[in-house]
């Protein structure tokens, strides 16, 4: 157990004993306990494999590479379309975390398996992803705005390319073109600070 996680599960409320159970069957695999993004990640040298985390309705195991995962069980969720790579093994209670013991343990073990592999997630390609019109055309008229935002990583480009183009009307997606003007000359996200 990792102190610097702790306050993790001291401050937890509503999912308290799941998280602790949750973090009892992790650390009996041999990952390692680390603290990555405010969460308890479990960790094999350097390479994240799952974390704990939790929302109103659910805790839930999120694997890093869960894509890879084979999922004989079908129990892993992918949490929107646009995650590639991570998927979330869900627990509405306690006594579902109890239940499904030998399953967490067969997909943490796959988990590492996978990463002693060096197996890796192929990505789509961020031309892949639409490119909204109205982006196209600021892109086009204005130069600095254009070397700016294909300065980006991919990941902020594909987070701005989602953003931008779900709106159905033109209207929002011109708004947070504006809006988002200041942050991609500061070489940022979308949703970042």
């Amino acid at each position: 157990m990792n102190s610097d996680v702790a306050f993790f599960f001291e401050k937890a409320s509503h999912w308290k004993e799941a998280y602790e159970k949750l973090r009892n069957i992790l650390l009996s695999t041999g990952l390692n306990e680390e603290l990555k993004w405010g969460k308890p990640c479990y960790t094999l040298g350097s390479k994240n494999i799952v974390l704990i985390h939790g929302f109103k309705k659910y805790c839930a195991l999120l694997f890093h590479q869960g894509a890879l995962l084979k999922d004989p069980e079908h129990i892993l969720v992918r949490q929107t379309e646009n995650v590639q790579s991570a998927r979330q093994l869900r627990f509405a209670s306690l006594q579902d975390i109890e239940n499904m013991k030998p399953s967490i343990k067969a997909y943490v073990y796959e988990a590492i398996e996978v990463e002693k592999a060096g197996l890796d997630v192929s990505f789509k390609k961020t031309a892949a992803y639409p490119m909204p019109e109205e982006l196209a055309s600021k892109l086009t008229e204005d130069t600095t705005f254009k070397k700016a935002f294909e300065a980006l990583t991919p990941g902020r480009q594909r987070g701005y390319l989602l953003h931008i183009g779900q709106p159905k009307q033109a209207k929002t997606r011109i708004s947070r073109i504006e809006k988002s003007i200041p942050k991609i000359l500061d070489g940022k996200g979308y949703n970042e600070r």
